[in-house]
């Protein structure tokens, strides 16, 4: 699959940094969706949207960002998904492993590292370079 324009779901119920992301990520090349919780992105992937990441935080209303990834992974088992949270630990951080997340990013999160991982889990997933976008 050639990604020439990678799709990120952005899942937080913190509208600033939702947008704080969009505007990382859409200078880059990339398309962004944004959702306030858990359900709303399921809601948004169950439309058949072309997404191509899922950047979830953990504590959020309705369903947490790791309900979230276990139940995105029931129906679409290879999207690379990337939990956030201020409070991650050890504990918390093998259980998104074990729920198939790419990696957990501890909040606050950076511009580079968010970039770098987000990068990662596509070149893991789709083969994608960033050097192909812009």
């Amino acid at each position: 699959m050639i990604l020439e324009h990678p799709s990120i779901l952005i899942t937080d119920d913190d509208a600033s940094l939702r947008e704080t992301l969009r505007g990382v990520f859409e200078p880059q090349g990339f398309r962004t969706f944004q959702a306030c919780d858990g359900q709303e992105a399921l809601d948004l992937l169950m439309t058949g949207e072309e997404i191509h990441l899922l950047l979830a935080d953990m504590h959020m209303p309705r369903l947490t960002g790791l309900e979230t990834i276990r139940l995105v992974k029931r129906f679409r088992a290879g999207l690379p998904c990337i939990l956030m949270s201020a409070r991650a630990d050890e504990s918390m951080v093998q259980e998104a492993l074990s729920a198939q997340a790419f990696t957990v990013l501890t909040k606050p999160i950076t511009v580079r590292g968010v970039l770098d991982n987000v990068g990662q889990a596509l070149e893991k997933t789709y083969n994608w370079s960033a050097r192909s976008t812009g």
